[in-house]
Parts: C-alpha cells; sequence; structure tokens
C-alpha cells in the first residue's frame, strides 16, 4: 500500500488555475438491483464545483443521491459517466488523497481500541511521523470535546461520541479538504454547535469544507453556497442569499400617517393593484410587496403624507424553500 507523506503533501497546497477544490462533471451513477437486474439511476448528470476555503452545503431527501455522489467524488465507487476531479488531478491519485479528509455517513470503526489508538492508527496509514501524531490527537481530541474518554474502548460510546471520533479521524492529515457525510447526525444541540463552530474554525484555517447534512437549519447557519439534489438531480445551486432572496423578494415596509392624514382608501386600492398586502393598526400601515413594486410604493406613500418607519427585505428559511421546491419536484 502506498503511504503519502504528510508532509510534503500537505506542502503542495496549490488549486487549479479555475480556482477549484472539487469539481463533478455530469456524473452519472447506475446500479442493478434485483433478480430481475432493475436498472436504478441514483445520480443523474450532477456537475458542481467547491472553491476553496468555502463551506459548501450538499441538501436533499433520503435515497436524493448525496451519499452516492459523494462516494463518486472520494473514488470509492466508480461513475458510470462523468469525472470528478480534485486540486485539478485525479481522485484516483494517492497524493490527491492524502490532501482530503472524509467522514462517512455509517463510519465502522473496530471498537475493541481506544479513542486514541484509533485516531493514532489513521495517522500512522498516512505516514505521519510519532511526534506529530501524538500532538495531532491531543489537539483533535480536545478540538471535538473528546480528551476526557481518551482512553475509553469505542465499544462504550454513544453515537454522538462516536460522530465526534469520526469528525477527529477526518482531520488527523490535516487536509485541504475536508469531506463529511452528515457529521451533524447523531449530536445533541450542544455537540451541533460545537462542530458548527469547528467547521466555522476550518475555514478560518484556510481550510474547504464539503458536507452534507438533513439539518436545515445548520446548513443555513454555515454554508456559504449550497446545491439542492433531488431524484438523482441538482435542482439549485448557489449562495443562500441568492436562493432565498431570488426573484419576487418580499419587503416589508412599516408607515405612519404624518402631518396630514392622506386619503387611505384611495392609497389601499393603488397599492392593492400592484399585488401587495396592506394591513392597518391605528395610525400605522404595515405593506408587505415585491422588491420590483418597493419605489412606487414608497412613492404613493410620501404622495399620501405617510412616513416611511422601516423598510426590510424578508428572506424565507431555507427549509421553506427545500419544502417548497422539493414539494414542486415531486409533483406535490
Amino acid at each position: 500500500m502506498h503511504k503519502p507523506n504528510i508532509e510534503a503533501t500537505n506542502a503542495e497546497s496549490s488549486v487549479p488555475d479555475d480556482g477549484t477544490v472539487l469539481a463533478c462533471d455530469q456524473l452519472h451513477k447506475e446500479f442493478t438491483i434485483g433478480l430481475r437486474l432493475k436498472r436504478v439511476h441514483a445520480v443523474r448528470g450532477v456537475s458542481f464545483s467547491v472553491r476553496p476555503g468555502e463551506i459548501f452545503g450538499y441538501l436533499g431527501p433520503n435515497g436524493a443521491g448525496k451519499t452516492t455522489t459523494m462516494k463518486m467524488a472520494m473514488g470509492l465507487i466508480g461513475s458510470t459517466s462523468g469525472s470528478v476531479t480534485m486540486f485539478g488531478q485525479s481522485v484516483e491519485d494517492p497524493r490527491v488523497r492524502s490532501r482530503v479528509g472524509y467522514l462517512p455517513e455509517h463510519p465502522y470503526f473496530y471498537d475493541y481500541l481506544t479513542a486514541f489508538e484509533i485516531l493514532d492508527f489513521y495517522g500512522r496509514l498516512y505516514s505521519i511521523p510519532k511526534a506529530l501524531r501524538l500532538k495531532r490527537i491531543d489537539e483533535l481530541l480536545e478540538m471535538v470535546g473528546m480528551e476526557h474518554a481518551r482512553n475509553r474502548r469505542l465499544r462504550g460510546f454513544s453515537k454522538g461520541m462516536l460522530q465526534r471520533v469520526g469528525i477527529a479521524q477526518s482531520l488527523i492529515a490535516d487536509p485541504d479538504l475536508v469531506v463529511l457525510d452528515e457529521p451533524l447526525g447523531g449530536l445533541d444541540p450542544i455537540g451541533r454547535k460545537d462542530i458548527r463552530d469547528l467547521i466555522y474554525n476550518l475555514r478560518e484555517r484556510g481550510k474547504t469544507v464539503f458536507f452534507s447534512s438533513h439539518i436545515l437549519h445548520d446548513i443555513e447557519t454555515i454554508c456559504d453556497r449550497v446545491a439542492i439534489i433531488n431524484h438523482g438531480k441538482i435542482v439549485h445551486m448557489g449562495s443562500l442569499d441568492q436562493l432565498l432572496s431570488g426573484e419576487g423578494k418580499l419587503v416589508d415596509v412599516l408607515a405612519q400617517v404624518g402631518s396630514a392624514s392622506g386619503d387611505t382608501s384611495v392609497l389601499k386600492e393603488k397599492i392593492s393593484a400592484l399585488g401587495a398586502s396592506f394591513s392597518a393598526a391605528g395610525p400605522t400601515l404595515t405593506i408587505v410587496v415585491e422588491e420590483a413594486h418597493l419605489s412606487t410604493v414608497l412613492s404613493l406613500l410620501l404622495e399620501a403624507k405617510f412616513n416611511v418607519l422601516d423598510v426590510t427585505a424578508r428572506r424565507i428559511s431555507l427549509e421553506e424553500f427545500f419544502m417548497r421546491e422539493a414539494g414542486a419536484e415531486d409533483g406535490a
């Protein structure tokens, strides 16, 4: 087995000229299942790229193709067609793989080993020198909040504790790219916050993180960009601002009667004609209008002698967006 030298490989921190760390191009994956060899299209023409130093979230319902994509990206299974490159090179190159840390959705560890021993085992696979290996293990156990269980056997760990050890092993070689499949699964709220903070810290250190999760709030909190996959196809991709505040973005306008009362009935009629909603509480008006009509509404308010108190862009949550888009994709 080829044992890459961690110090040599991590020194090669270059990225290709197009600025991508991970690139998937028209990935397709078909499986045959059952006695009748039924063909199942797990991934259909998936293309995306992950940029240096960003946190990229991969979102989709169960069976959408997230884990299959990640396994192809890691070179664990072959694609039916399409290609994957990391740092501009093939994922089959051991020098490239040595720059990547990976946590699968359902990791398996030798449960007779302790937390220290399992990290030492993975450090040896990377040929990390002993002194550096011991230093890294101590740092990682503290980083994931498992220093108290350093010498406990994994068979006595909870799911959340195993998840923390799994994240630690993915970082043992100080990788440039960290790929995490459902890293927040099995963690309590405090644990999820700890891992979110850890992912933030990785970005601050110049690392690139590509991860999937079903916990939409966490993706919305920490990701720079996301891709939504459904039925094996990417249906949306972009920054959260682009996805959640796209065309037809709504704006809340709060206004109050000024020096003159104005004609509220006429104002309401004109605003309603723009497709905006209109509610009044005493002298205060609340209007919800599409951004495209905002300037018209503001002009109407000023003409009617209203003082504009506040203008706030309304952004739907990632969960609302996901449920709406997943429902549309499923024909719901």
